[in-house]
């Protein structure tokens, strides 16, 4: 069906329209612990829920689908797609992010792999996370996005931001009161702080004290399998 605009103003309106329609449709809105079941594995993209009792993995273990309870062995692009599809979802992320922090980190000198990971880690949203300020990286992503945290003492609302050594991350005074940060910092126990960051937990504040390495990030994913599905 072909729509006759009047003027340039409905034409730019048209244009926004449809570009807030492909981002909806980008972005994963359906219930998260299905992702965990797909993965056969647990993601922990709920917070303390994915430590209780009504964790839906623990109760069904299984794929979602009809044909769920049958895992047919996966062929070589097959492995390699799920663990891609794994940190993906890991990290909250579209597939065109996904795609450019990949090729980012293929630029970079040493193991893409590992230059990958390292990336993701140092996006804003995924050390609030990391220090406790969120119970999971969506929390954490809202979070920031609604301005609740400086960096180095100014306003950063992008999640995306990456963070370098010596990078502060600090709550913002008036939402230090707010009960789904003080709720998330009493669960940091069951996750710890990893040594690349710094906690300073009654100034609410961290410190990224240095690029971590491998063996520092507890991603269950390998990371090899990802750069082989990409370089092909």
């Amino acid at each position: 069906m072909v729509v006759a605009l009047r003027s340039v103003g409905e034409y730019e309106s048209l244009l926004n329209t449809q570009e807030k329609e492909v981002k909806a449709l980008a972005r994963y809105t359906g219930p998260v612990c299905r992702l965990c079941r797909r993965e056969n594995m647990k993601l922990y993209l709920k917070g303390d829920r994915c430590y209780s009792d009504k964790c839906a993995y623990e109760r069904r273990n299984y794929a979602p689908g009809q044909h769920g309870r049958v895992r047919p062995k996966l062929s070589d692009y097959g492995l390699r797609l799920r663990e891609k599809q794994k940190l993906r979802r890991i990290y909250g992320l579209t597939e065109k992010q996904f795609k450019r922090y990949f090729k980012e980190a293929d630029r970079q000198k040493g193991v893409t792999g590992t230059n990958f990971l390292i990336l993701l880690e140092r996006r804003l949203d995924n050390v609030v996370y990391r220090l406790g300020f969120a119970q999971s990286r969506s929390q954490a992503r809202q979070l920031v996005r609604h301005g609740h945290f400086l960096v180095n003492g100014k306003s950063v609302d992008i999640p995306s931001y990456l963070l370098k050594p010596g990078d502060t991350v600090t709550v913002v005074e008036k939402s230090r009161s707010l009960s789904v940060i003080n709720e998330a910092l009493e669960t940091l126990p069951r996750r710890g702080v990893p040594p690349w960051l710094e906690l300073r937990k009654e100034q609410y504040e961290g410190v990224f004290k240095t690029f971590p390495t491998r063996e520092e990030i507890d991603i269950p994913v390998q990371e090899q399998f990802i750069v082989e599905f990409y370089s092909k």
